[in-house]
């Protein structure tokens, strides 16, 4: 069966003429079939098929030819950059004759250029689930309008976590009696399924055997080697490609990087493509092996769907692929359009593990070869460091969480311990310690010092409520008085006010009669109080000093320290008043005692 036997839009068939297609693939027979049936699509086709062909054939046709959707959009969703910008490209060899303005939209790239296509009018919008969004969201594009709907590779939509976009978008639609649907998948999976059974329309089944595409046209092979023999059968089997083209797949970015680098070192024309290149060096590279002028390219799997190259001789799976769908997806770069092709794996012992599966999905035991050490070629990047910048697009900012201390590698000295500062009541102990003098008019005057008053040195007004941080003068001044050691204060030893106070300290010659029952509690693990008096005491019991004499003695050493006019402050503790718990809830609700 030829193009021409199905009732296609004469334009069309001149771009296909044009592309030199004579006869459709398996998929795009039935792909046709379906949609002049009035049907939706679920189809389960690998690259390499030919299914984009089909799915712009016949989406151009139902443009062209049906009333219900003369007038409409043609929506396109792609998983990457790479995958829309080749099919825009195919789309617009087919639609060559079509007077259908098509445009691609994806992120990488500036929004002047796609803003300028929307604002100018698109019949045939090709575009990644991102920018589409962003679009439908600033109101340049309107979901209600598409009438044909295709989802290209609906697996790797959803591996890549645009299932919600998929909803959102499809939420935001026309409903599914009155748009066209064609869903293709490398693999029917249920989350696929149940897409489909929620937003097709009675949708007709392709399925296309994997071992189909895999094994009748490529020549496969399978090498056991260790990690590091990889690169030297590499060497020698690019040897046999010297004037061919071929892609090196691995699994990282990192091994892709190293791997295109020693080539360089080899004498071999490569390049390396990942996700981070920026977008306009990405498609540059790909042109390049197209065109013939770049023999050699490296990738990861971010290349393995969407790129079209009919003139692939060999692919190399460098590292053996983590899932068993990537390896149909990479070695089906080649092998297109009718042509045979060769695919060879080296399966080392980090990644071999995987090649069960593989054989599994593939319904297919990979034939395995050897190389024979004498075949091996030369490796002359060997023992030459290979600098792996972090990032190929170059120094970024700070990304993230800040170092932590601990992670920091250069510290400088530090400093003496601090306290913590702990806030205080003032009163004439405090004025005492922290070396304050109380002034008539409530007012303060800081501690003498052996220099001149600065312009910031001014008489302050008495605040209440301070905060000091001289927790070591505190707990002297409470010592000197002949108080107990404040709770959670250090005890401070052999201090010089604390000397001097013990010296200025009333004494009594009485003890108590019973010691046992007027002795402090004291904890074992405690440190041994100090007595005014000078001497160790655990049993002694801290004698209050007389009202008249001692107070007055201390008052008379003050003045002769800081002068006549000093004035001793007290300061009275509050009370606070003790409420039951019917109180405080009757005060709580607001209600007043009776």
């Amino acid at each position: 069966m030829k193009f021409e036997d199905f009732p296609l839009h004469d334009k069309i068939l001149d771009g296909i003429r044009d592309i030199g297609f004579t006869e459709p693939t398996p998929v795009q027979a039935e792909t046709f079939g379906l949609l002049f049936q009035g049907k939706d699509i679920e189809a389960q086709s690998q690259t390499g098929t030919g299914k984009t062909a089909a799915f712009l054939i016949g989406g151009f046709h139902l443009l062209m030819s049906d009333p219900k959707f003369q007038g409409r959009k043609m929506l396109v969703v792609a998983p990457t950059r790479e995958l829309a910008d080749q099919i825009e490209k195919e789309a617009l060899l087919i639609g060559k004759h079509l007077k259908l303005r098509i445009g691609a939209f994806y992120g990488g790239v500036g929004y002047a250029q796609q803003e300028k296509l929307l604002s100018e009018g698109v019949d045939v919008m090709i575009g990644t689930p991102g920018r589409l969004l962003d679009f439908a969201g600033s109101g340049k594009v309107s979901f209600h309008d598409v009438g044909v709907l295709v989802i290209d590779e609906a697996d790797r939509l959803f591996d890549m976590g645009f299932y919600p976009d998929l909803r959102q978008m499809l939420r935001t639609m026309s409903d599914p009696e009155d748009r066209r649907t064609m869903l293709f998948s490398a693999t029917l999976s249920s989350q696929v399924m149940n897409l489909a059974w929620e937003y097709l329309k009675d949708p007709g089944q392709i399925v296309i055997e994997p071992e189909n595409v895999t094994v009748d046209r490529i020549r496969q092979e399978l090498y056991h080697v260790a990690s590091d023999e990889k690169f030297g059968v590499l060497l020698s089997l690019l040897q046999e490609f010297k004037n061919k083209t071929a892609i090196i797949f691995t699994n990282t970015k990192h091994t892709a990087i190293q791997v295109a680098k020693r080539l360089e070192l080899n004498g071999f024309s490569v390049e390396f493509i990942m996700g981070d290149l920026p977008q306009s060096k990405r498609l540059k590279i790909i042109e390049d092996l197209k065109a013939g002028r770049l023999p050699f390219l490296v990738a990861t799997d971010v290349a393995a769907r969407g790129l079209h190259i009919n003139d692939l001789d060999l692919v190399v799976n460098y590292d053996l692929p983590l899932e068993a769908e990537n390896y149909v997806h990479r070695i089906g770069r080649t092998a297109r359009a009718g042509k045979e092709g060769r695919a060879v794996s080296l399966a080392c012992e980090k990644y071999v593990y995987g090649l069960k599966a593989i054989e599994e999905y593939i319904h297919n035991k990979i034939p395995v070869a050897w190389f024979e050490e004498g075949q091996l070629v030369e490796d002359k990047s060997r023992g030459v460091p290979i600098r792996i910048e972090e990032d190929s697009r170059g120094p970024r900012g700070p990304r993230g969480r800040q170092p932590l201390r601990s992670e920091s590698r250069e510290r400088g000295p530090r400093g003496p311990r601090r306290d913590k500062p702990m806030t205080i009541r003032s009163s004439s102990l405090v004025n005492e310690a922290t070396g304050v003098r109380s002034m008539e008019g409530g007012k303060v005057e800081g501690p003498k010092r052996d220099r001149k008053l600065g312009r910031d040195d001014k008489e302050r007004t008495v605040n209440p409520e301070r905060t000091s941080t001289q927790g070591e003068r505190i707990a002297a001044a409470a010592a000197a008085v002949g108080t107990a050691r404040p709770k959670g204060h250090r005890n401070l030893r052999n201090t010089p006010r604390k000397a001097e106070a013990r010296q200025e300290a009333p004494r009594t010659e009485k003890r108590p009669e019973n010691r046992r029952e007027s002795r402090p509690e004291v904890r074992r693990d405690s440190p041994v109080r100090r007595d005014p008096r000078g001497e160790n005491h655990r049993d002694k019991k801290p004698v209050a000093a007389k009202s008249g004499s001692g107070i007055q003695d201390r008052l008379d050493y003050y003045k002769s320290k800081y002068g006549e006019d000093f004035k001793a402050v007290h300061v009275a503790p509050e009370k606070k008043s003790k409420q039951g718990l019917l109180d405080r809830l009757a005060s709580a609700l607001g209600l007043k005692k009776k």
